[in-house]
C-alpha cells in the first residue's frame, strides 16, 4: 500500500497523531477512535495493522497488551516526496512568521510606553 493511500485514512492519521505523543495500547487507542469516530474494537484493529504492515507503526507484546509506537522510516520518505513542493508554502510561512514577530514587537512597545497606546512603529520622526 502506498503511504499516501495509509494517510489518506482520516482514522489512521489520527492513530499516528496519537502514536506521535508516545507508545499506546492497542487498548487505549481503540478507546480514543472509538469515543472519536465511533468504530468498534474490530475496526480499530484493522487500522492499527494496515498502519504495522505499511511499517508506519511498530508494536511490541507487553505480558498481554501490545504496545504501538510511530515508525519514523516511512514519515521520512513521505517528507522527501514533499521536499519539491516545499517552495509552494515556505515562502508564505516565512512571511506570516515575520508579520507575526512584527506584531509581537509592535505590542512589546505598546505596552513599553505606558499609556496604553502602541508606540508609532516608525519610530520618533
Amino acid at each position: 500500500m502506498h503511504a499516501f493511500d495509509v494517510l489518506g485514512d482520516p482514522v489512521r492519521r489520527r492513530i499516528l497523531e496519537l502514536l506521535a505523543d508516545g507508545e499506546m495500547s492497542s487498548g487505549a487507542v481503540c478507546e480514543v477512535i472509538a469515543v472519536e469516530f465511533g468504530i468498534s474494537q474490530p475496526g480499530v484493529s484493522q487500522h492499527l495493522k494496515v498502519l504495522r504492515e505499511s511499517g508506519f507503526a511498530t508494536v511490541r507484546p507487553e505480558g498481554a497488551r501490545r504496545l504501538y509506537a510511530v515508525n519514523a522510516e516511512p514519515l521520512r520518505d513521505v517528507d522527501a516526496w514533499l521536499e519539491r513542493f516545499r517552495r509552494f508554502w515556505t515562502p508564505h510561512l516565512d512571511a506570516l512568521a515575520t508579520e507575526l514577530a512584527r506584531g509581537k514587537r509592535e505590542r512589546r512597545l505598546g505596552s513599553e510606553s505606558g499609556d496604553g497606546e502602541q508606540a508609532d512603529p516608525g519610530g520618533p520622526q
